[in-house]
C-alpha cells in the first residue's frame, strides 16, 4: 500500500512545487501591470507618497482627463496605431514569402541568407540609430512615418521569416504534393493546404510585430518631430523640467496597453501550433 501511495505523494509533491513556481514568476510578472493600474486610479498626491500603499486607498479618473488634456492623445496614437498596422501587413507578407523560399525551394547561398537573418538579430537597436537616420535623411524620409514603418521593418522581418520558417518546415510536403496531384497548381496547394496551416504561425508574428512596433521609443524620437510622435514619445510630456506626473502618466499608459490587450483576446485562440501533427501517416 505504502509502495504504490509513495509515488502519488511524491508526483503530488513535484505538482504543487511547480504550480508555486509558476504563481511566483506570475506575480513578478504581474506586479508593475498591477503597479501601473493602482497608480493610474490613485488620487495624484498620493502616487508621490513616500510611504505607498500597496492596495489602493481611494480610486479616481481625474488621472486619465489629465493624461488626455496633455498635449494630444489621439494624434500619437492614431500614428502609432497606423505604423504598426503597416508594419505587420508588409512584414507578414513579405516574411511569409521568404519563409516559404528558404523552407521549400533550394538555391544556391540559402545557408547564407539564413545566417545572415540569424546575425541580423544579434546587433544592438541603438548601433543602427546613426546609419539609420543618415539614410533616411539622404531619402527625404526623416520625420515621414513611412521612414519610420521601413526602419522597423528591417528588425521585425528577421524575427518574422526565422519563425514563419519554423512552421512551414513542420507542414509537412506530401500535403501540398497531395493537392497539386489532385489538380491544384502550386500556388493553389499554398493558399488551399498550407496556409490555413500557417494562420498560428502567422498570428503568432503578427502579434510580436505589433509589439515591436507599438512599444518602440528610441527610434520614434529620434526620427520624428514634435508634431509626428508617437504614442510612447508622447508619453514623455509628463516630464518637465519641475519633476514628473507619475499618475497622468500611468493613466497614459493604461489607455496605451489597452490595443495589445483587445489584440491579444481577439487572437489568443489562434496562438497555438500543431494543427498538423498527425496529418501524415508514415
Amino acid at each position: 500500500m505504502s509502495s504504490v501511495s509513495a509515488p502519488a505523494a511524491g508526483r503530488h509533491k513535484s505538482r504543487l512545487g511547480w504550480n508555486l513556481l509558476g504563481l511566483l514568476v506570475f506575480v513578478i510578472a504581474g506586479f508593475p501591470v498591477y503597479w501601473m493600474l493602482n497608480t493610474a486610479f490613485k488620487p495624484a498626491k498620493d502616487a508621490i507618497d513616500p510611504d505607498p500603499s500597496l492596495l489602493p486607498t481611494g480610486l479616481t479618473l481625474a488621472n486619465f482627463g489629465r493624461a488626455l488634456d496633455v498635449a494630444d492623445f489621439w494624434g500619437p496614437v492614431g500614428r502609432s496605431l497606423a505604423v504598426s498596422l503597416a508594419v505587420v501587413a508588409i512584414g507578414v507578407v513579405v516574411g511569409t514569402l521568404a519563409a516559404l523560399a528558404l523552407s521549400r525551394f533550394a538555391f544556391r547561398g540559402r545557408k547564407i541568407v539564413i545566417v545572415g537573418i540569424l546575425a541580423v538579430q544579434t546587433i544592438p537597436l541603438v548601433a543602427m540609430i546613426i546609419p539609420v537616420f543618415l539614410l533616411l535623411n539622404d531619402l527625404g524620409q526623416y520625420d515621414r512615418l513611412t521612414g519610420l514603418v521601413v526602419t522597423y521593418l528591417t528588425f521585425v522581418l528577421p524575427f518574422t521569416v526565422w519563425t514563419l520558417r519554423g512552421f512551414i518546415v513542420n507542414i509537412p510536403k506530401e500535403l501540398e504534393e497531395a493537392a497539386m496531384v489532385d489538380g491544384c497548381s502550386r500556388t493553389g496547394a499554398f493558399l488551399r493546404v498550407v496556409f490555413p496551416l500557417l494562420a498560428p504561425g502567422m498570428v503568432a508574428t503578427s502579434v510580436y510585430a505589433f509589439i515591436q512596433a507599438w512599444n518602440e521609443y528610441l527610434y520614434a524620437l529620434m526620427l520624428l518631430s514634435q508634431k509626428n510622435q508617437t504614442a510612447t514619445v508622447w508619453l514623455g510630456n509628463f516630464t518637465t523640467k519641475h519633476g514628473t506626473e507619475y499618475a497622468p502618466m500611468m493613466a497614459g499608459a493604461t489607455m496605451m496597453a489597452v490595443p495589445i490587450v483587445v489584440l491579444f483576446l481577439l487572437v489568443q485562440r489562434k496562438m497555438a501550433a500543431g494543427l498538423t501533427a498527425g496529418a501524415v501517416k508514415g
